[in-house]
């Protein structure tokens, strides 16, 4: 059972309901309880609880036709982890969780280290190279959800980040011949929003089960929109005004190449 969802900003979060099911607690109130203790260690750590854990309420069924309103609560993975950190570890299912949550984590804060040490130039390499495999994984998704004209999808998701712009617009405003590919042409930055549009676009296309060209087109445009609008939120730059490096991608991996080249001489 997948119980990972995405909000309309592509920000994935847990509900703590569907969580209390696959840990195998039978009763809300004791899972509850569990999840306090998770938001004291929370506290403890110096980490603002409405980042991690938010209540609301749903409506659910009781049979008959009957619905009612019950206590929820929204999770970020970082309240997820701790969650089944202070669950009952006798469950096989909760030693399982504590363990795919400390590896996700990990992982996370690995990748987030790595990059951090690289320099802009490995940065632009790598996240390219990231990008190039997610675009391969998204149009394949685009295809079995109903997408035939790939130019329009293709445009539709950079319209939503780029305020209009098509991949057209976007090679003029940057000065690039016609058989550039933009996605060369971009910093670290504008690379990362490009590969977030991208990857929240697939998660999205599967999750709303979209099998329409227009409606997966219209879902590519929103989610660059939603990326858009987080950027400009965040550091009030749009995705427009990032500087164009001087050196394309092409350029970076001819030179990684000659001075490996040369080292092995």
């Amino acid at each position: 059972m997948i119980i990972q969802q995405f909000d309309e900003n592509g920000n994935e979060f847990w509900l703590a309901r569907d969580l209390q099911y696959i840990l195998n607690y039978s009763e809300w109130r004791n899972f509850l309880k569990v999840i306090e203790k998770a938001k004291t260690a929370c506290v403890n750590s110096g980490i603002d609880l409405q980042n991690h854990f938010v209540d609301v309420n749903k409506m659910v069924s009781i049979g008959s036709g009957t619905r009612r309103e019950v206590e929820d609560m929204v999770l970020s993975r970082y309240a997820c982890y701790l969650i089944t950190q202070n669950a009952d570890a006798r469950k096989k299912v909760v030693a399982l969780g504590q363990t795919y949550f400390a590896i996700q984590t990990r992982k996370q804060e690995v990748l987030e280290e790595e990059i951090a040490q690289l320099s802009e130039d490995e940065k632009r390499l790598t996240l390219r190279d990231n990008v190039k495999a997610s675009n391969k994984n998204l149009f394949a998704t685009a295809q079995d959800h109903g997408v035939r004209n790939f130019g329009k999808f293709n445009n539709r998701g950079y319209q939503g980040l780029y305020n209009g712009e098509t991949v057209a617009t976007i090679k003029k405003r940057k000065h690039l011949k016609k058989n550039n590919d933009i996605l060369d042409h971009m910093g670290s930055t504008e690379l990362a929003a490009n590969w977030f549009r991208i990857t929240q676009t697939d998660e999205k296309l599967k999750k709303d089960k979209i099998y329409d060209e227009n409606e997966s087109c219209e879902t590519h445009y929103q989610v660059g929109k939603s990326v858009r609008d987080t950027m400009i939120n965040i550091s009030g730059i749009a995705p427009e005004k990032l500087p164009t490096p001087k050196k394309s991608i092409k350029k970076l991996e001819s030179e990684k190449r000659l001075a490996l080249r040369n080292k092995n001489k």
